[in-house]
């Protein structure tokens, strides 16, 4: 069984004015070792955003099903997220927040601010610091913000999944193809139902709709994803003797899903070609692209 990481991060929130220039600190520990810190600002905000905020940017920077222990000195974060308390505003911020802890086990402490914590201690420097630098009008920004040009490396040059933070909620669709090629003899005992592993194109299609809903876990620096509805088609293309599929995903999130539609196409494929490989050891897998996708900043595109 794969070991589940665990991890500590101190978070804290600080703001010149309430509301007023304000910044977030996101300190992260693995083992009693630090091995990150985050931070960042906002030139108009309140504390209890910037307490929310800290948190979510920790999170993000973890791997999906970590074991985390959340340590904060804000009663109204961990309060909210602990004892239910009432949230009539920062709404989306709590929104965001609840999606980052779906993803992980996390055990929540608060802790007394200014008590000599090491962590917590660290955590208000940098948050305070983040502050004053928006107080001046700097452009304060995340410390692990992706680059312009390649949008999962940081400006260290380590991966790390692309923050969504400010884009929005919105319906997002997505679909893929791909296509098995085998010889005519392979393509008949599929057809006829004679592969000895079982009915092909069942299994298949429940691969590769297992597969997309796996797809965070297969690529690391994907988003997991609220899934709403997964499709996967098969159909016999007597013409080029292969089984042609089409994978179809869709979500209302922050980021788009055709990564999930092209994990259903591969998955499936490589389910066609493990379970007729006895008869065919020459399928090719080919073709595999996304086709349509809507939804989010770029809009509608069809490349079909």
């Amino acid at each position: 069984m794969q070991s589940i990481q665990s991890i500590q991060i101190y978070t804290d929130g600080s703001c010149k004015g309430n509301p007023g220039p304000g910044g977030w600190a996101a300190v992260i520990f693995s083992n009693g070792q630090m091995i990150k810190e985050l931070s960042g600002g906002d030139a108009n905000t309140t504390n209890n955003k910037m307490e929310i905020t800290a948190v979510i940017k920790g999170l993000q920077a973890i791997p999906s099903s970590s074991k985390i222990d959340i340590f904060s000195d804000s009663s109204y974060v961990i309060n909210s997220m602990t004892k239910n308390w009432k949230r009539n505003v920062n709404k989306d911020l709590w929104s965001q927040l609840d999606f980052e802890a779906a993803r992980h086990q996390l055990t929540w402490y608060w802790v007394k601010g200014h008590s000599g914590d090491p962590g917590n201690e660290l955590a208000d420097k940098l948050a305070y610091a983040a502050a004053d630098a928006a107080s001046k009008g700097d452009t304060v920004m995340d410390q692990h913000q992706p680059s312009e040009g390649l949008t999962h490396i940081d400006e260290g040059g380590n991966a790390s999944m692309v923050d969504v933070a400010d884009k929005n909620v919105t319906v997002r669709e997505a679909t893929a193809v791909g296509a098995v090629t085998m010889s005519k003899e392979t393509l008949n005992l599929i057809k006829q139902g004679l592969i000895k592993k079982g009915d092909v194109f069942t299994v298949a299609q429940l691969a590769g709709i297992m597969g997309a809903k796996k797809t965070s876990d297969l690529i690391p620096l994907c988003h997991p994803l609220p899934l709403e509805k997964i499709t996967v088609e098969l159909k016999i293309e007597e013409s080029t003797s292969s089984i042609n599929i089409e994978g179809y995903a869709k979500t209302s999130s922050k980021t788009g899903v055709e990564m999930e539609a092209l994990t259903a196409v591969s998955i499936a494929a490589l389910t066609i070609y493990d379970m007729a490989k006895a008869s065919d050891r020459q399928m090719t897998i080919t073709d595999i692209k996304v086709i349509k996708k809507s939804g989010g900043r770029s809009g509608d595109l069809d490349f079909s």
